[in-house]
């Protein structure tokens, strides 16, 4: 079993001890060198973050937000540690979003995706993430480049003269979203051109389904799946074990409730938060939006990273209920009031002509009338909207990080 380096096999506690002794130069940079921490964190004795629980006591920034603080504050919404000028790339998502690349070799982290993917030095890899304006292609291209790798740059489309490059090239990995890399092979069969030379593949920014995996498969290709953003690089990746996604040795991760900034145990589904240790992007506690889960134990690979399940949906759940906006963090509000509550979900439904919402709740010892009384009063008062409270049977409501279920439909 090869791995990228040392880091992926260090004992739990070496990496834990590591990441927190990072913590306050991290939290101290972001401080001292963005005008966006500087506000965010006022305040804050960057040498007492010293672990998880300090930590979870700072504020959550969110990438929803960052339309609004790039607006306020061109081009990054002051959370940069350098000026524009000072970066090898800029870019432009759709949002819009700005985001950028530093000057540094493995800026994004992405080399540990790729070398678990099997890719090796000297290896010809097919990238087609778009390198127009976005920085997906980008990403992949440096990463595979500082891992020793000749790139061709495919992006989107075209896919007649990308396959013919195959059949020509003998690229042996494809990097790409999930689905155009079957547009590909089809395209080769059906044009009579070879593309077997393709027998690894590293995807993302899409779901890969089994079956397109198993398919992918059955025409010689291993294909393994990463996670990433553009502020965060690298965060998760699949392994040749393929039992869930380790998480990059150079940030810290937390699993919180939606809508709030409290940190749940193993197990329990909520909004993946990052803290990166990226000197030129000190990105403090910030909230993807994405839900994921840790997972018990270790990777049969033998990376001791902890992992998570994959991405399992969207955290920001906001729907109108009766005319008034209702966020998960209304409902995490209601259940701060009320320790009695393990899990909860605010289901939305139609009464007639007329918009309902009831309150599920767990409750270990079951709920009287006066419990259920006062829960229903804490959700009027934190909601501005009356709903109904039911109790339920702990362990009754799905572990899936949904905190508002809107079954109203509109057809």
């Amino acid at each position: 079993m090869e791995h990228f380096d040392d880091l992926e096999t260090r004992s739990a506690e070496a990496r834990e001890a590591a990441l927190m002794a990072a913590l306050p130069d991290v939290v101290a940079r972001a401080q001292e060198k963005t005008a966006g921490f500087g506000e965010i964190l006022a305040g804050v004795d960057a040498a007492e973050v010293t672990d998880r629980a300090a930590l979870a006591a700072l504020p959550v920034t969110r990438k929803a937000d960052l339309i609004e603080r790039q607006k306020a504050a061109p081009p990054f919404g002051g959370l940069a540690a350098l000026a524009p000028g000072e970066a090898a790339h800029l870019f432009a998502s759709p949002g819009p979003i700005y985001e950028f690349e530093g000057p540094r070799q493995g800026f994004w982290r992405l080399e540990r995706a790729l070398f678990a993917a099997g890719l090796r030095p000297g290896d010809i890899v097919h990238n087609c993430f778009s390198y127009h304006l976005t920085p997906g292609g980008w990403m992949l291209d440096g990463a595979a480049r500082g891992l020793g790798c000749a790139v061709i740059p495919g992006g989107v489309g075209n896919s007649e003269h990308q396959v013919q490059a195959i059949a020509h090239l003998r690229p042996s990995a494809y990097i790409g979203t999930p689905d155009f890399l079957k547009v590909l092979l089809d395209k080769g069969q059906e044009m009579g051109l070879d593309c077997s030379s393709i027998t690894r593949a590293l995807v993302s920014g899409g779901a890969l389904f089994p079956e397109l995996r198993q398919a992918y498969a059955e025409r010689g290709v291993a294909v393994l799946q990463c996670y990433a953003t553009a502020d965060l690089g690298l965060i998760a990746y699949e392994s040749e074990a393929r039992e869930g996604m380790i998480l990059d040795e150079e940030i810290i991760v937390e699993i919180l409730r939606p809508g709030t900034g409290d940190p749940l145990p193993e197990g329990e589904v909520g909004e993946v938060v990052v803290t990166t240790l990226n000197p030129d992007y000190p990105l403090v506690r910030f909230a993807t939006g994405d839900l994921s889960a840790i997972l018990p134990g270790q990777s049969p690979c033998g990376r001791t990273a902890p992992r998570i399940k994959g991405w399992m949906g969207r955290a920001d759940q906001a729907t109108k209920v009766k005319g008034m906006f209702v966020q998960p963090a209304q409902v995490a509000a209601v259940l701060k009031r009320h320790g009695e509550i393990g899990r909860a979900r605010l289901v939305v439904t139609r009464d007639g002509d007329a918009d309902a919402m009831t309150l599920h709740c767990e409750v270990e010892t079951g709920a009287d009338a006066a419990l259920v009384a006062a829960i229903a009063e804490s959700l009027k008062a934190c909601c501005k909207v009356t709903g109904g409270v039911e109790a339920v049977a702990p362990g009754s409501l799905p572990n899936d990080g949904k905190v508002i279920d809107d079954q109203r439909s509109y057809g």
